[in-house]
């Protein structure tokens, strides 16, 4: 208490002054950063009538946050004089400044390279449509991060460290680094190669290293699957590179397949209109192709006549497949029934002596 009544009595009526006055400049640029990051944006977008958009821009906030920060540095070099500020604490403020306004300009840059931002939208546009939202992700996420890096070395230049003697330092421990960030580094390259293979992109229904599912996310390091069981697993990369891929999505059609074991002693006559029956009912069905019906009488075993049964579907997703699988299998059995054929089963004759 003491010291600060001191400090009190120390300062004058023009230092008080000052004071409110550089309370003054912070309030101003706190009041008024938002309309002056607005109109600083609405000089790069003058086409853009709403001011929502506008707002909801990558850069507005961190403008903002940069406005804020210049009126407190202001406030503080226009009291350097009046309250005797030391050049230590001013170079202080100044570093503060630059760091503080890097990150929201590297903050707001990274901003505008994401799905939600309107430049991502205006450059999809113009992007060919060969290329799929996974692979324009993925360029993005490249493009944040070098962001990042340079904002980074920006900082480290301001915080006054030598980089030479940083790259220096990385060489003797880069040795080590290299070892430990060993499948780091696979994965962020088989990232790569996955993004540049394409062998599937984000929705793709895949089967890949025992796992199956949909895909949710590619990054650097893994890509994530969401299961049927709805468990999120995260594959890492070097594993998909490595691995064999089934890409269900890239399905043009499904087989329905079955083999019928019919009694032995089915009069041919029956079995041969049960095969034509079988045939027509698939033809008339719109989901299967035509030329794709196969109903054959293919083999005789020990128990009864095999009649094999395919076709194929254009119900790719797993849903609908199931669903005509089902009706067709109905459909078969109702013939079965109607000439009424009987399913031979598996068995077994056993004679004994007396």
């Amino acid at each position: 208490m003491e010291q600060i009544t001191k400090l009190m009595e120390n300062i004058t009526a023009t230092q008080v002054v000052d004071i409110f006055i550089a309370i003054g400049i912070i309030l101003f640029f706190r009041i008024f950063g938002g309309g002056f990051s607005y109109i600083i944006i609405k000089m790069f977008m003058i086409r853009e009538k709403k001011a929502k958009n506008i707002r909801e821009s990558a850069f507005y906030h961190p403008l903002k946050v940069f406005f804020i920060i210049l009126g407190f540095y202001l406030a503080i070099v226009f009291l350097k004089t009046p309250l005797k500020i030391t050049d230590d604490f001013m170079f202080v403020a100044y570093k503060a400044f630059m760091i503080i306004a890097t990150i929201a300009f590297a903050k707001g840059l990274a901003a505008s390279f994401t799905p939600k931002s309107s430049f991502y939208k205006k450059l999809k546009e113009k992007t060919s449509k060969e290329v799929e939202d996974s692979m324009f992700d993925f360029a993005l996420k490249i493009i944040r991060a070098i962001i990042y890096i340079i904002a980074g070395f920006i900082v480290i230049t301001v915080l006054g460290v030598n980089l030479n003697g940083l790259i220096a330092g990385l060489g003797i421990g880069g040795v080590i680094f290299t070892l430990a960030a060993q499948d780091t580094a696979k994965n962020v390259f088989a990232g790569l190669v996955v993004f540049l293979d394409k062998p599937f992109i984000v929705g793709d229904w895949i089967e890949v290293d025992k796992f199956e599912g949909t895909v949710e996310d590619i990054t650097f390091r893994s890509t994530r699957v969401r299961t049927f069981e709805n468990s999120l697993v995260n594959i890492p990369n070097a594993i998909i590179a490595n691995a064999s891929i089934v890409n269900w999505s890239k399905m043009e059609k499904r087989r329905y397949r079955t083999n019928l074991s019919i009694e032995l002693d089915t009069p041919l006559e029956k079995l041969e209109t049960f095969k034509n029956r079988v045939e027509d009912m698939l033809q008339a069905r719109e989901a299967i192709y035509d030329d794709s019906i196969v109903v054959k009488f293919d083999n005789i075993t020990d128990n009864g006549l095999n009649v094999l049964i395919c076709s194929y579907t254009n119900s790719v997703d797993y849903t609908s497949y199931v669903a005509e699988r089902e009706d067709i299998n109905y459909k078969i059995m109702k013939i079965l029934q109607e000439e009424n054929i009987q399913l031979a089963y598996d068995t077994k004759t056993i004679y004994m002596k007396k």
